[in-house]
């Protein structure tokens, strides 16, 4: 049976020294002009000697006009490419292989960010506060964003990234055009599932296409979007077999939007395979085994405890299991689990007590979704300049700090216009 410190082979020929992956945080972190800088390298320093297989960066948007948060580093050409290096090399001397994760946002485009208006596969706005609508995509347009993913990731690949995951999950572009709810098309992007994923696989085939022998090429899938009309599991896993003659490297299994956060464990409609858990998607996985073919699958979402971790590797639920949040208070999670073999990771919950009616509503979700990205994202600031994490943050600070950051927006209801 495998194990979490076994070495697992990909497809490309590279080789995860382990099975646990730092899997993709958004940092926040790129200057003015959208480019890595010191902040990155010192960051990425800290998770490459944490003792992890792998390290997948947070979003890289492929279009500067089309951003997922402030301070999201973008890559359309080679402008950036020395910073880039740096960014890589930092990451890779700690021993941990580096992956890219390359990203358009679609109608999820911040609005504190984005002065364009929000493109998606269709003209269906996001029900999340201060949100614009978005506007449909021509399929000359759609063309050119495949192009921009490929394009994207050959730049990655000669600043010496190993790899990039195409994030196709959490209500992203990709996945707008998966889920039946905002890909209401009738072209030939959509209609029915099969063209529902024309546009993920085209994404892949390119930048495959784009990126020499040895470099990676995966994809970050929802099991889910556990919202009413939305990408089922039952497309999930017709979407998986359908990547798995893609040649892929990897493909990591999460899930929800930003309208339904399942991948912090709160789906706003919660189904028995999905309930919460300590992996949250673990289930699934288990499901979507038989569809992924030779290709291998990383679960991430929830994972606390060494035993959990272990378990789901050594049962064969997935063969990879990937760290989010407690990387952001432990840059050296990866060797507490497989070195120090510490019995759990501790993450704080910050979330403020409130009744059960409230903190059931779509409002309350947002904000308390907002309210864990602000908590984590200050952690990973801490990391950056040199520091060390604070776990004594708490909620009121934390809610100061969202607040300055994005006005009233973060606690009022979704505006009319």
């Amino acid at each position: 049976m495998p194990d979490i410190h076994d070495p697992l082979t990909l497809a490309s020929g590279q080789v995860l020294r382990n099975r646990l992956m730092k899997s993709a945080l958004s940092e926040g972190l790129g200057t003015a002009d959208h480019g890595p800088d010191q902040r990155l390298v010192e960051l990425f320093r800290r998770w490459g000697t944490g003792g992890f297989g792998l390290v997948v960066t947070g979003n890289v948007m492929v279009d500067r006009d089309h951003l997922g948060e402030p301070g999201n580093v973008v890559v359309e050409d080679d402008r950036h490419l020395d910073g880039l290096s740096r960014w890589a090399k930092a990451t890779k001397d700690g021993g941990s292989l580096v992956w890219m994760q390359v990203n358009h946002p679609g109608r999820q485009a911040n609005p504190l960010a984005t002065r364009s208006q929000p493109v998606a596969p269709s003209a269906v706005r996001m029900s999340v506060p201060g949100w614009q609508a978005p506007r449909a995509l021509t399929e000359d347009e759609i063309e050119t964003i495949i192009d921009r993913y490929a394009h994207t990731a050959a730049v990655a690949d000669a600043a010496g990234f190993d790899g990039v995951q195409i994030h196709g999950a959490h209500g992203y572009l990709v996945a707008q055009f998966l889920s039946p709810r905002t890909n209401q098309r009738t072209d030939r992007w959509g209609g029915d599932p099969q063209r529902r994923m024309r546009f993920a696989l085209e994404v892949v085939r390119r930048t495959r296409a784009a990126v020499s022998p040895g470099f990676s090429v995966a994809i970050k899938l929802n099991s889910a979007d556990f919202q009413r009309g939305g990408f089922t599991e039952e497309e999930s896993r017709a979407v998986i077999a359908a990547l798995a003659a893609e040649n892929l490297d990897l493909i990591e299994i999460s899930g929800g939007t930003y309208e339904s956060p399942a991948m912090e464990g709160r789906p706003v409609v919660q189904s028995t395979s999905t309930k919460a858990r300590e992996a949250y998607f673990l289930e699934y996985a288990r499901a979507a085994r038989e569809f992924s073919g030779n290709v291998p699958l990383a679960v991430t979402g929830g994972f606390r405890t060494r035993a959990a971790m272990s378990e789901a590797v050594s049962s064969g639920a997935c063969d990879v299991v990937g760290l989010g949040r407690p990387t952001t208070v432990n840059p050296a999670a990866a060797d507490s689990v497989l070195v120090a073999h510490d019995a759990r990771l501790h993450v704080p919950d910050i979330a403020p007590a409130m009744p059960a009616r409230l903190a059931n509503t779509a409002r309350a979700k947002t904000f308390l979704s907002a309210l864990e990205l602000q908590w984590h994202g200050t952690q990973l600031h801490r990391l950056a300049a040199g520091g060390e994490p604070d776990p004594t943050i708490g909620p009121l600070a934390t809610a100061a700090a969202l607040l300055k950051n994005n006005g009233v927006n973060a606690f009022r209801a979704r505006r009319n216009s």
